[in-house]
């Protein structure tokens, strides 16, 4: 018998709206959950089952522990894709290991250039301290970077730091905070700004000491005085949503509070629209074991020219969507009673 099944998390909005989805397409959709992981092994050998991997949830916020938690979930990761190659009836979504290979921002991203498609530079040097990365931004005469946790999502431990060497200023946006009577740092959600040099170079130490790339913070494009980049979702070879994410600031992360407005108000020439939609395909075709992707797109300043931030394999959650017409869950859900109805 086949099954089409969601593993996810109950009671969140991922669930909840890819259900009513569900529903309104016809799919008979089973529920898993991640706290009960022996049931998929189970349902996998007497039916066939087509499975969407949802993220599960994390507790924790102090980054320090980033490294564990998605280490684990990427055993977890890997433990669906044994059951399907050991002989479990298994199909997905999105494949467990691609899913695991783009979470890795750095893998990720060398993937992406060495097929030529243009992204944010990286600036790497494993081990930096604050005053490594001080000498390697004025060999590389790039004085704004990005420094993000390999295998983070939702902005956590995202940072942008700005230097001035002719002057010594020196700025640091970041949602990172040194925890209360501790030695390590946690995930706040709320951006902050710092200028004493003293501050900086702490928090600086203490988040290239974890597992971090370094990318250059370039000039965005900017509509009526605030940046903005584009969050894709690409599914099955079509870009089903597209959305501007503004901010006064350097980071544009719309759960930080940040604006989103519909592409269309950007006034974006069609070339450049076509460019974007051009290097979505690109990137899901470097990813073959992707059916449903985000993908985050800068335009630079002025020429408008698009680069890829990151992807994330699952990063089909966007409020503006589910609240308004559910667009990319009723797609999943007519893609998964499709499988449902094959011959």
């Amino acid at each position: 018998m086949r099954r089409a099944c969601l593993l996810g998390n109950s009671d969140t909005k991922r669930t909840i709206y890819l259900e009513q989805a569900a529903a309104r397409t016809g799919l008979p959709l089973l529920f898993l959950d991640w706290r009960e992981p022996a049931k998929i092994r189970e349902l996998a050998v007497e039916n066939q089952l087509l499975l969407k991997v949802d993220p599960p949830l994390w507790d924790s916020s102090r980054l320090e522990e980033l490294d564990a938690l998605t280490g684990e979930y990427t055993a977890r990761l890997e433990e669906l894709a044994h059951i399907a190659q050991s002989g479990g009836h298994l199909e997905f979504l999105n494949h467990p290991l691609e899913i695991a290979a783009v979470l890795d921002k750095r893998a990720c991203k060398a993937r992406l250039a060495g097929a030529a498609i243009p992204v944010t530079e990286l600036l790497e040097g494993a081990g930096m301290s604050a005053r490594g990365l001080l000498d390697r931004m004025r060999e590389k005469r790039i004085f704004q970077v990005f420094i993000k946790p390999v295998m983070g999502s939702g902005a956590a431990g995202v940072s942008a730091f700005r230097w001035q060497p002719s002057t010594g200023r020196m700025a640091l946006y970041t949602c990172a905070m040194a925890e209360n009577g501790g030695s390590g740092l946690v995930n706040t959600k709320k951006l902050r700004r710092f200028s004493d040099r003293e501050e900086i170079f702490l928090l600086l130490d203490r988040l290239l000491g974890l597992d971090c790339i370094v990318e250059r913070w370039y000039a965005k494009a900017e509509y009526r005085g605030m940046s903005y980049d584009l969050r894709a979702v690409v599914q099955e070879g079509r870009v089903d949503f597209l959305l501007g994410r503004l901010s006064s600031g350097p980071v544009t992360n719309l759960h930080l509070n940040n604006r989103p407005l519909e592409v269309p108000a950007l006034g974006l020439p069609g070339k450049v629209l076509e460019e974007v939609q051009e290097l979505c395909h690109r990137c899901m075709a470097c990813c073959p074991g992707l059916s449903s992707a985000g993908i985050d797109i800068l335009l630079e300043k002025g020429t408008l020219r698009p680069r890829i931030i990151e992807m994330n394999g699952q990063g089909d959650l966007i409020y503006q969507d589910i609240y308004h017409e559910n667009i990319i869950y009723r797609r999943q859900a007519e893609l998964m009673r499709r499988w449902l109805e094959r011959p």
